[in-house]
């Protein structure tokens, strides 16, 4: 799988929806709410006007959605972000969890795509790398494999709701034209870098934006958030935002991030 550098790439966004049930109490009644919310609008519109092809696929449907094989991955896209989205929603779809059959594991599947040449994004967030109280689980995944950092098997969250600032670390192609101070976050998932991988920025003494190479393919571990709550105001309207995303991928597809 080959990119021009500024060529439209295709991308999967999965992930980044939530369902929202509230019990109300008034005295001696009670009674009960429910919403759905989605968190990738900003990223889908910025990587659109970039010129790019998105499939945005929310949690609900990434469950029965989400390819099965590597084939079916390399006919449809060139970039894949998983953005809080729990291994368990590729592990278990409907006839595996309910009806006890056999499936092929898709993580495996992204797996043998990036070893090929495709190109994963890992975003943070409460069901991304270990994630909230572990549950998350990428770790105990074939995934484990495929990207560029050691993931915790326990709660790898770190509120900071004083705010932090990434450093930056290496001067690499994701930042060009980036300059200045970044916008600060409110948390991020702690996890370290491995071997060969390159670490681009840092919060504190983590790493905050990790890529590397598994096979012919690129991966990238970015430890924050593209959307609230960790994703500041300061960050959601940073004026490099739409930037750093769209080199981000372009990179992790060919290796050559443009403006």
């Amino acid at each position: 799988m080959t990119s021009i550098a500024g060529d439209s790439l295709r991308i999967l966004i999965a992930g980044e929806s939530w369902n929202t049930y509230a019990v109300h109490t008034k005295g001696a009644s009670s009674y009960t709410t429910s919403s759905y919310s989605e968190g990738a609008e900003k990223l889908i519109e910025d990587l659109e006007s970039s010129g790019h092809d998105v499939t945005f696929m929310p949690n609900h449907e990434a469950v029965e959605q989400f390819p099965f094989t590597a084939a079916e991955l390399d006919d449809r896209f060139d970039v894949i972000i998983l953005s809080d989205l729990p291994s368990d929603s590729l592990l278990l779809p409907h006839a595996v969890f309910i009806e006890g059959e056999r499936r092929p594991n898709r993580m495996t599947a992204i797996g043998e795509w990036v070893s090929s040449g495709g190109a994963l994004l890992m975003v943070g967030g409460y069901m991304s790398f270990g994630g909230f109280e572990g549950r998350a689980r990428y770790g105990s995944t074939p995934l484990a494999d495929v990207l560029p950092v050691r993931m915790l098997d326990t709660d790898d969250r770190v509120e900071t709701p004083e705010g932090i600032v990434p450093l930056v670390a290496s001067s690499h192609p994701v930042l060009k034209g980036i300059d200045g101070e970044w916008p600060y976050f409110l948390g991020y998932n702690r996890f370290t870098a491995k071997s060969g991988a390159e670490t681009i920025l840092t919060v504190g003494d983590d790493p905050m934006l990790v890529v590397g190479a598994h096979g012919t393919g690129r991966v990238g571990a970015f430890a924050s958030d593209c959307s609230p709550h960790w994703g500041s105001p300061a960050f959601m309207t940073w004026p490099h935002y739409r930037r750093f995303w769209s080199q981000l991928v372009q990179w992790l597809a060919d290796g050559d991030a443009v403006g």
